[in-house]
């Protein structure tokens, strides 16, 4: 949409053709002796590798054994978890950590246990050893560290190093407290962010735009290092990973950003063993055959893809290599398939039906376990006594491990009776960070200058001016202009803080809250994403788990959908999953529309709200507005932020003397009553507060009832102890919400409402919302959503008979029956 990228017509209909380079594939021939001979290697490097691959494999190897016969080496242990082992990969994935350190991010799938320790181990070998007793030290207060400490004496630090990162793998996998996140994270989602292993993931390809996000953190704030985004050939099919690959590769980071103008630093390695559980990708469920032929059909570039022998670790580390000077120069994104296989199942509970026993052995017969440490032989770098050297000293140090990780004195389970409310401290961490970075944000012109700022800050927050008449509409503060403010002001304080999403620049946003913007804030701060909500969602996690702060935008709410798993998986349970490391201050606006029938104008507030680890809000009033706003953009736990349409122009009515002009912040959780009542409770979600406002107003005038409204701007967390308040004062209450009243988020509201206030109630809880529908067009919105004659209608027929008051849209218990059982 911007108007400096002229479309033309002549040049996009003009004749031609579209050219692809040819991909290279198994190109690297080279043997260890001319290697050596080259000096790209020297001996101990050759035999590291070796080592490191032992380390994997006897790893696996171990917990295979745990897994399927409950023993390994004579230590005995019950492990119920899940356990997807990468046996046969270990030479991919040495291969592609020897040239990374700390400072590269790699994430992975759920089968990575490999990935986890090989990038480990290839940063132990390149920190010093300050540097690493430092980080174990103070990694978790040094509770890992004192329990690795318990198994002997090592010969070195690099090997304390080792025993530590494997212990803590491993305890973390047994689920113990002296696991990496006190085994919170398990099998398929541990992580040691010291040694840059970041969040390898459970759900297929969920990687892929998490390790974007974590690209354009990098990107943006110049942080040292790339991205890894490790994932297997099948979640090649998942709509998350081609979103992610589109999302890196835009072309606006090259012709409209003004600074950090270079290519994504991030490398898709895609894992191909060939299977997605029990399926072949290759011949069977997908048909790109060479997964390195992806990226051509998303770049010119083609990700300078290749395709690589996993089954050789120096073909890999040659690979990566080239891969990662082109990252390192500014022109990634880069694409590498590498090839490998899996010699164990999907999960321990695989039985390979699916395939034969002659392909099985044929693989076996070239595994790099056995056919590099011939070369080395061969090539006179080990002698076959060394090697099995290397393999005893690898069984014996993975038995002290598995030993000890088991040994319930050394690894204690979190105690759940003596500290039930573990997890709870770990799901919200509820801090306060004003910026992540002392630097000073990029702008474009100073605060005072800006003239959409500038604007807002001459509107009037009163809606009644100084003469005593209403104050216009094109004058008055209202609550777009309350959320734009506190953007305005965190953008200015956060340099890390960034926005995007759909139309999000040059046009202000969908609904305008960015209005003006554009003109401050440079493209790295604030641009358009692409049309695809999970890429939007998911990149937000990946930017602010390593650091940043960020705020993403959809649309409607009826997008929810789009980007359930990085709302409902990803975005929730990251903080919770990593013991509390990782912080997640993630604000995903969400509007709730009106007007646009059945696919746009949703409230899915209750989806949100019952997903643990988020925290929801929904404010209706501009003085709401702000206040959460600015409590959300400087926490530090993610917030699922919905917006009526129907409330955008809505200027203040409820706040004595407006919204306030200085900063302040609303605690998420509280409510806000917006009209003192004694004989009836109502509570309100969204816009639907301004018609019950007009229901309290009929019921004061015409039935000489005063009603206390409550809004509830909050959903989670919710504190009730103002509305347990207001319905022991009244004894009546109704909740009204404009999303569809099944599965709606008030009846958890009033079952809750009536196991705290039951001896108080005069009746039970009545709660209003939508028909259970599909929406219908906007002509026919009074059939379909609450209105204020439903409001009195259900006070009438349930609560308190109000003469004279003929029910129009009142719900007999027959009708209540009849729609139930046909599920309208």
């Amino acid at each position: 949409m911007p108007k400096s990228l002229f479309v033309d017509p002549a040049e996009v209909r003009a004749p031609g053709k579209v050219t692809f380079k040819d991909i290279p594939v198994n190109q690297y021939k080279k043997t260890i002796a001319q290697e050596l001979k080259a000096k790209h290697y020297t001996k101990a490097d050759l035999i590291r590798i070796f080592r490191d691959m032992t380390i994997l494999r006897e790893f696996e190897t171990m917990l295979n054994l745990i897994k399927t016969q409950g023993s390994y080496n004579g230590v005995d242990h019950t492990y119920p978890g899940p356990a997807h082992l990468s046996i046969g990969q270990e030479a991919a994935c040495v291969g592609q950590a020897y040239l990374l350190d700390e400072n590269d991010f790699a994430f992975g799938s759920h089968r990575s246990h490999s990935e986890i320790l090989a990038k480990s181990l290839s940063t132990i070998n390149k920190m010093s050893d300050e540097e690493l007793m430092n980080v174990m030290e103070n990694f978790l207060e040094g509770k890992c560290l004192r329990s690795t400490q318990k198994l002997g004496e090592c010969k070195d630090v690099k090997e304390l190093a080792i025993r530590f990162i494997l212990y803590g793998t491993l305890s973390e996998i047994f689920a113990r407290e002296t696991g990496f996140h006190m085994g919170m994270g398990g099998s398929m989602h541990a992580f040691f962010l010291p040694f840059g292993v970041y969040p390898n993931n459970a759900i297929v390809g969920g990687s892929a735009t998490i390790s974007t996000g974590a690209a354009l953190f990098k990107k943006v704030n110049n942080k040292k290092g790339i991205c890894v985004c490790n994932i297997g050939d099948a979640s090649m099919a998942r709509g998350p990973v081609w979103e992610a690959m589109n999302f890196a590769a835009m072309d606006q980071y090259k012709t409209l950003w003004e600074s950090h103008n270079d290519g994504m630093p991030i490398l898709y390695n895609v894992f191909n063993n060939s299977y997605g559980m029990g399926d072949q990708t290759r011949g069977e469920t997908m048909g790109q055959g060479c997964m390195s032929r992806i990226a051509s059909g998303i770049s010119p570039t083609q990700f300078h893809a290749e395709t690589v022998d996993g089954f050789n670790p120096l073909a890999v580390i040659d690979a990566m290599e080239r891969k990662l000077e082109l990252l390192r120069n500014g022109q990634g994104p880069v694409l590498m398939e590498t090839l490998t296989y899996r010699f164990s199942g999907h999960s321990v509970s695989d039985q390979n039906a699916y395939r034969t026993k002659e392909e099985m052995d044929a693989w076996k017969e070239v595994d790099p376990l056995t056919t590099y440490p011939a070369q080395l032989i061969e090539a006179g770098v080990l002698t076959q006594k060394e090697v099995d050297a290397i393999l005893a000293e690898t069984s014996e140090r993975m038995t002290i491990i598995c030993k000890a990780a088991a040994d319930p004195e050394i690894s204690p389970y979190c105690d759940f009776k003596k500290d039930p409310a573990v997890v709870e401290r770990l799901m919200y961490s509820n801090e306060v960070v004003d910026k992540f970075d002392d630097r000073e944000p990029e702008v474009t012109v100073p605060k005072a200058e800006a003239e959409g700022y500038k604007k807002l800050k001459s509107k009037s927050r009163n809606p009644i001016g100084p003469d005593g008449k209403p104050v216009s509409k094109m004058k008055l503060f209202n609550l777009r202009d309350a959320l734009s403010e506190v953007i305005y002001d965190r953008f200015y304080e956060d340099p890390t803080l960034i926005a995007y999403g759909e139309d999000c620049r040059d046009w202000g946003g969908a609904f305008a809250v960015y209005r003006g913007m554009m003109d401050a804030f440079p493209h790295c701060r604030l641009f358009n994403s692409p049309l695809a909500e999970a890429s939007i969602v998911g990149t937000a996690v990946g930017y602010a788990m390593s650091g940043g702060r960020a705020l993403v935008e959809l649309m409607y709410a009826d997008f929810i959908g789009c980007a359930g798993d990085e709302i409902f998986n990803q975005m929730s349970k990251w903080q919770s999953m990593s013991a509390g490391i990782l912080k997640m201050p993630l604000v995903l606006r969400v509007s709730v529309g009106s007007k646009y029938g059945a696919q746009h104008s949703q409230d899915w507030t209750a989806l949100c709200a019952h997903i643990p680890g988020l925290k929801v809000c929904f404010p209706a009033t501009p003085w709401e507005a702000k206040g959460l706003m600015e409590s959300a953009l400087k926490g530090t736990d993610p917030v699922v932020f919905f917006e009526s349409q129907r409330l955008y122009d809505v200027g203040e009515q409820f706040h004595e003397g407006g919204v306030p002009e200085e900063r302040y912040e609303i605690t998420f959780g509280d409510t806000n009553k917006v009209r003192d009542g004694k004989d009836v409770t109502i509570l309100t979600i969204g816009a639907t507060l301004y018609r019950a406002m007009d229901a309290a107003k009929t019921l004061s005038e015409k039935y000489g009832l005063e009603a206390e409204v409550i809004n509830l701007h909050s959903l989670a967390p919710l504190d009730y102890t103002k509305i347990v308040e207001s319905v022991r004062k009244t004894g009546k209450v109704l909740l009204v919400s404009d999303a569809c009243a099944r599965g709606s988020f008030l009846n958890d509201v009033a079952r809750n409402i009536t196991e705290l206030c039951f001896d108080d109630l005069d009746a039970p809880p009545v709660v209003v919302g939508a028909r259970n529908w599909i929406t219908p067009p906007f002509e026919f919105d009074e059939f379909f959503f609450p209105q204020a004659g439903w409001i009195l209608d259900a006070i009438n027929d349930k609560l308190i008979p109000l003469p004279g008051h003929t029910s129009e849209n009142g719900v007999t218990e027959t009708e209540q029956l009849r729609r139930a059982k046909e599920g309208v």
